[in-house]
């Protein structure tokens, strides 16, 4: 278990719970839905808007990977690393994926703070959201 995972167990901004199918159904829909606005929002040219979308497609999505292995995280950071440890650095899943969501989180912030956004973000976020998406539903259908 990484220091990371490790102290945020213990200052409880990850934490074990109880977990419903629904809970974890909610948020793979929320991904989609996202998934599905930032595709339009891209189409349209509103690139900030699609980064922002992407990028909350991501975070659904891997939220409902966390929650099928009992944790629940308080922080955007927390889910980064919970991911991190749970899915990627257990080989669950490839460590590109990491780097799309932590990629993403970056677009976001300078596009929501910064108001520093470009087509081409919004197509690498738009894209690697699709992707990551197929591989979670993947996961889930197993």
């Amino acid at each position: 278990m990484s220091y990371e995972f490790e102290k945020l167990l213990e200052e409880r901004r990850i934490i074990k719970g109880k977990i419903t199918q629904e809970m974890i159904a909610k948020e793979l829909k929320s991904a989609e839905y996202d998934l599905n606005k930032a595709r339009l929002s891209y189409n349209e040219g509103d690139f900030k808007w699609a980064i922002v979308q992407a990028y909350y497609a991501m975070f659904h999505g891997i939220r409902a990977l966390v929650y099928s292995k009992g944790y629940r995280e308080k922080s955007h950071y927390a889910l980064k690393i919970a991911f991190r440890e749970i899915f990627v650095d257990a080989g669950i899943l490839e460590r590109k994926y990491y780097r799309y969501f932590e990629d993403a989180m970056d677009l976001r912030e300078n596009a929501d703070y910064l108001s520093e956004y470009s087509e081409g973000g919004a197509k690498e976020a738009v894209e690697n959201a699709g992707e990551l998406l197929r591989k979670i539903k993947s996961i889930f259908e197993r």
